[in-house]
């Protein structure tokens, strides 16, 4: 009995227990300062312009660097993995006109046409319906009606979900497809920390000059520092480059809501992997050559294919084809293919900082970021980059 027990042993056997329970990463151990002056309103006035922080995981060091030196900082025999989505102008201003096909009544009439209604896509469900997240999303109803423009473009609210997320259906009330409408009456749309109105000129900067699918809701961020002339220098070197597809949608951005990244609920992605890019990987990964992940959401379709291959008892490292990535890369995770990854600085207590710090340590990473803002780096989407390897 344990009344007849040694003093101390129930106090050492609930330690042994302890022991070989998984640790949970409270979101609080993923947090640093960042004055705010020092996070990038704008990009620099070259893509190649920006700085670039170097990053051995193996011993921690870190050097100072330029992102115009990427490609000498190359060996040559490295497979660079490119995410090729292109941003579309994915946020809509409309105003509220009423349920169904009923007009509003005399005493809704003037709040349904001045109630103006903020529509960000986040994701194509199927044809013309797309998920979105809708503000004031509490007030809209299933089956109302939104208009954008002159009303030459509509939407109806056909599903409800968590953090205001609807389901839309779009019509077009003209001879223009409803893409064409996004195109012309779309927003491009800028991270919230981004404190100012997109400008013309970021319908160019907040696109990588090898974006070539659109579908994302979030730039690659990683793939703004290259240049047309940068990616010349890079293949003269001698490095493979190939490319796949991840639309980065909420899985990449959603915020954090649970005290510990364990019970962190992770969107899924859409990606594709074509079959030339598979064989590039699968060769570089026989061959012991490094796999360069341009940006953490290249090292999602990735690893996420690689578990899918892995799981399905095939010998390759990835296969090719469309998936969800669903997973969520944290702390003590197997990478199976990514070898080096180059990336831009991200929020603290966030997904993407959860990954970068499972690529190269927690307290290597916080420690490389703390530099960095002693160092004056400009941070997030517009701003500088790390090379890990």
């Amino acid at each position: 009995m344990v009344g007849n027990a040694p003093r101390g042993s129930a106090s050492e056997s609930l330690k042994r227990v302890l022991a070989t329970l998984p640790l949970l990463m409270r979101l609080d151990e993923l947090d640093y300062h960042l004055p705010p002056e020092q996070i990038a309103q704008r990009p620099p006035e070259r893509r190649d312009a920006s700085r670039l922080l170097l990053l051995n995981r193996s011993s921690g060091a870190f050097e100072d660097r330029l992102f115009a030196e990427f490609p000498g900082l190359l060996t040559g025999n490295e497979l660079l993995v490119l995410n090729n989505a292109r941003v579309i102008p994915a946020r809509l201003f409309g105003r509220r006109a009423g349920v169904g096909s009923q007009k509003p009544s005399r005493a809704t009439r003037a709040e349904h046409l001045t109630g103006k209604v903020e529509v960000l896509l986040t994701r194509r469900v199927a044809g013309d319906t797309w998920e979105a997240l809708v503000r004031p999303g509490r007030k809209m109803r299933l089956r109302e009606r939104v208009l954008f423009g002159e009303g030459e473009l509509e939407a109806e609210i056909t599903g409800r979900g968590e953090f205001g997320l609807r389901t839309l259906r779009f019509v077009s009330r003209d001879q223009r497809s409803v893409n064409e409408h996004f195109e012309r009456l779309g927003h491009v749309p800028l991270p919230p920390y981004i404190e100012r109105p997109d400008e013309s000129t970021d319908r160019e900067r907040y696109q990588t000059v090898f974006a070539k699918r659109p579908g994302a809701i979030a730039a690659p961020t990683a793939g703004l520092h290259f240049s047309e002339q940068i990616l010349k220098q890079i293949r003269e070197r001698g490095v493979e480059i190939c490319e796949l597809t991840l639309d980065v949608g909420l899985g990449t951005f959603q915020p954090v809501r649970s005290a510990t990244l364990e019970e962190h609920a992770m969107h899924s992605e859409s990606y594709e992997i074509p079959g030339e890019t598979a064989e590039r990987i699968n060769a570089a990964h026989a061959a012991g050559r490094p796999i360069l992940a341009i940006g953490t959401t290249v090292v999602r379709a990735l690893e996420d294919a690689a578990q899918r291959t892995a799981q399905a008892g095939a010998t390759n490292a990835v296969t090719a084809g469309k998936a969800q990535a669903q997973l969520f890369i944290i702390p003590g995770f197997p990478f199976r293919v990514v070898n080096a990854l180059l990336t831009n600085f991200h929020l603290p207590r966030s997904t993407l900082l959860a990954l970068v710090c499972a690529f190269a340590g927690r307290e290597t990473v916080l420690r490389a970021y703390r530099h960095a803002v002693e160092a004056g780096y400009r941070f997030y989407s517009y701003g500088d980059c790390m090379l890990i390897r």
